[in-house]
């Protein structure tokens, strides 16, 4: 019996469902999408750290009542950020603001976060320290070593009449005496004439409180003439116990039409960096050598301090003429009568003070 065989083929493999194109297309674009977040997440990170330290220094200068979208386009003007949208959504998410107008240093290609907080800080300041008896000459030399500012153009500024005391005569355009010693914080792009103006506010209130404009009443001189016979308690005073009875001599002296003779006016006159005088220096032609003019130098010599204001106002009384240091520490002694003055001279020798 013969058997047939027959070759039959296995049956094909069956073959993957195809995806829908639909799929392909989508998933293509959401890899495209997070491609593209991805770049631009590392784009903002970039723009957000900015340049490490910093590039080259920039100072800006931010107006009053500037908004955050205008301090943004600041920065992104002067190259400090990069993208001034960026950095709004950024103050947004971790604070900052609202900033304090003024002048800042700032670095271009800055991370975001230190200038924020460079911003926060408000401007730079530097101390300005003013003490009692200090010229405006010598204020003016402090002022001209801050940056920005010069000596010169203090003392141009001061002299214009553009800022002025309420204490100052008619028509007279000097600051001298009229400036406040004290300690001011002084802003970065803050001018001469802003840092004069917070002086002589300083000076007119301390005025105020110390009772100045009854200076008619209480000591028979204006106020003005006030400040002067202050200025020159400060200068000749060295010792606080000292300075009413200095206040005494010179308004006994004024009253009986008395040569003050006043060393400090005449070192005054003499110009700064004199410290002592010697017997031709008593002979200088100035309205403020009180050894050969009568009365009051025309203006003040230094600017006073409060407890001088308060002597020059509140003088205790007495007939007191003449004084002269006696003492190492500068303690005065006085006298009502030249020949106890002439005792006083003797005992300032013997010190070795003369």
């Amino acid at each position: 019996m013969t058997t047939l065989t027959t070759d039959i083929p296995p049956a094909p493999s069956p073959s993957p469902p195809r995806r829908p194109r639909w799929l392909v297309v989508s998933g293509l674009v959401v890899a495209a999408v997070l491609l593209i977040a991805a770049v631009g997440a590392a784009f903002a990170e970039h723009q957000i750290r900015g340049g490490g330290a910093g590039g080259p220094e920039v100072e800006l200068s931010i107006p009053s009542g500037s908004s955050s979208h205008q301090i943004a386009d600041l920065l992104g003007q002067h190259g400090v950020i990069s993208d001034p949208l960026l950095f709004l959504i950024y103050m947004r998410v971790h604070g900052g603001g609202p900033f304090e107008a003024g002048v800042y240093l700032l670095h271009r290609h800055s991370s975001y976060g230190s200038v924020i907080r460079t911003l926060a800080g408000g401007p730079p300041t530097t101390r300005l320290v003013i003490p009692e008896g200090f010229t405006l000459g010598q204020i003016a030399a402090r002022v001209g070593a801050l940056p920005g500012h010069s000596a010169a153009h203090f003392l141009a500024v001061a002299g214009s009449g553009e800022v002025r005391s309420r204490f100052q005569p008619a028509g007279s355009s000097n600051l001298e005496g009229l400036l406040f010693p004290a300690t001011y914080p002084v802003t970065m792009g803050e001018s001469d004439a802003q840092i004069l103006s917070t002086m002589v506010q300083r000076f007119d209130q301390a005025a105020d409180q110390v009772g100045l404009g009854s200076a008619s009443a209480t000591v028979g001189v204006d106020p003005y003439q006030a400040v002067i016979v202050a200025s020159m308690i400060e200068r000749e005073a060295k010792l606080a116990e000292d300075r009413g009875l200095v206040a005494q001599v010179v308004y006994n002296r004024l009253r009986k039409g008395m040569k003050l003779q006043v060393d400090a006016t005449v070192l005054y006159a003499l110009g700064p960096g004199r410290t002592s005088l010697t017997s031709a220096d008593l002979k200088v032609v100035s309205p403020y050598n009180t050894y050969l003019v009568t009365g009051l130098p025309p203006t003040p010599i230094a600017c006073p301090g409060v407890a001088a204001l308060q002597a020059g106002l509140h003088p205790p009384p007495g007939n007191f003429l003449y004084y002269v240091v006696v003492q190492a520490n500068g303690k005065e002694a006085f006298s009502a009568t030249l020949a106890g003055q002439e005792q006083n001279i003797a005992l300032a020798r013997s010190r070795g003070l003369r």
